[in-house]
């Protein structure tokens, strides 16, 4: 029952940040990035683990730190699109981009 309600709002926000993307793209994106998610995985987190502040101290510093490579994957993708490009190329650009940030966040986060 958990996972079901896990998955029913998390494709609420989907399809929601996609409604308003429709007519508001700026307005989309910015709730597409927002701290929902975070505050999401947090309830989820803190119901899972007892409310374990050491697992969401955790989970908040790799969040933080998080940003940094999906700041990259946005930027990358805004100067591909400024270029023309693609949608799939755009999107394998951005990911590699975020791959390769993933991979530093995480070298240096353990």
């Amino acid at each position: 029952m958990q996972l079901l309600l896990k998955v029913v709002i998390t494709v609420g926000v989907v399809l929601a940040a996609t409604a308003i993307g429709r007519k508001l793209p700026t307005a989309a994106g910015l709730i597409a990035v927002m701290p929902i998610t975070g505050a999401m995985v947090l309830i989820w987190l803190s119901l899972e683990r007892r409310g374990d502040p050491v697992a969401m101290a955790t989970f908040a510093k790799g969040a933080l730190w998080g940003i940094l490579p999906s700041v990259l994957f946005f930027l990358v993708a805004l100067v591909c699109f400024q270029k023309h490009l693609p949608l799939s190329l755009v999107l394998a650009c951005s990911f590699g981009a975020w791959l390769v940030g993933a991979i530093i966040h995480q070298l240096f986060l353990r």
